[in-house]
């Protein structure tokens, strides 16, 4: 079962946001009035494709696919401060913290994003020495699992996702906020392809972003 996550709804309860009293497990597992299972997780702020299992055992199949990437392809769009290349591939290790994350030891894992650049925006909002801010829509496509890959890459990239707390720049943050009248990390995951873990079928999931990524285009002039 496939659904379209909205931004700010967690996949699942969890100690490190203990103040939410919605889910997307929950909602899912009451309309269809049985238990469902999550096969991969998207961050809270991330809409799009969120797929779960109807068994625990197909989940189990799906988590594998998902943790090795195998003939899969996940799709991204996001809106990224700055210009980017028009295309690229982002190959930058990322660290994982171990269990024994205490005895200060780390995991570098091997991660690679590749990117393409649909189009350019301009706001005419200051930013540092610059009377305007350079904004862009951009593709993306994770072609390994790391956690916030996505952020981490793009900020790597010094063209950090829109709305991103944790990895971006919060004065830009609010300030692309109130212009927009809409506030959101501007990162919407708009396609899942992979086998079915049974039959083998290839599945498209698609999920078109939501009505508020058209302030884009509508309040900035295009470059």
């Amino acid at each position: 079962m496939a659904v379209n996550k909205p931004p700010g709804l967690l996949v699942h309860r969890t100690g490190l946001d203990a103040g939410e009293t919605q889910f997307a497990l929950q909602l899912l597992r009451d309309q269809l009035g049985r238990p469902v299972w999550p096969a991969h997780r998207l961050d809270k702020g991330t809409s799009g494709v969120l797929l779960f299992a109807l068994d625990a055992s197909i989940a189990s199949l799906l988590g594998q696919q998902f943790d090795t990437g195998a003939a899969m392809q996940k799709t991204y769009r996001a809106v990224v401060r700055g210009w980017p290349a028009a295309e690229g591939l982002i190959d930058h290790p990322l660290k994982r913290m171990r269990d024994d994350a205490r005895a200060g030891r780390e995991e570098v894992q091997d991660a690679q994003t590749r990117y393409r650049t649909l189009a350019h925006y301009e706001l005419p909002l200051p930013y540092g020495t610059f009377a305007s801010t350079r904004c862009a829509l951009v593709e993306l496509q994770p072609l390994t699992g790391r956690r916030h890959q996505l952020r981490r890459h793009m900020k790597h990239m010094a063209h950090p996702i829109i709305g991103d707390a944790t990895h971006g720049k919060g004065p830009l943050n609010r300030a692309v906020a109130e212009f927009l009248g809409q506030q959101r990390l501007w990162l919407h995951a708009q396609r899942l392809v992979l086998p079915h873990p049974i039959s083998g079928m290839v599945l498209t999931l698609e999920a078109e972003p939501g009505p508020e990524w058209q302030l884009w285009p509508r309040h900035l002039a295009a470059g």
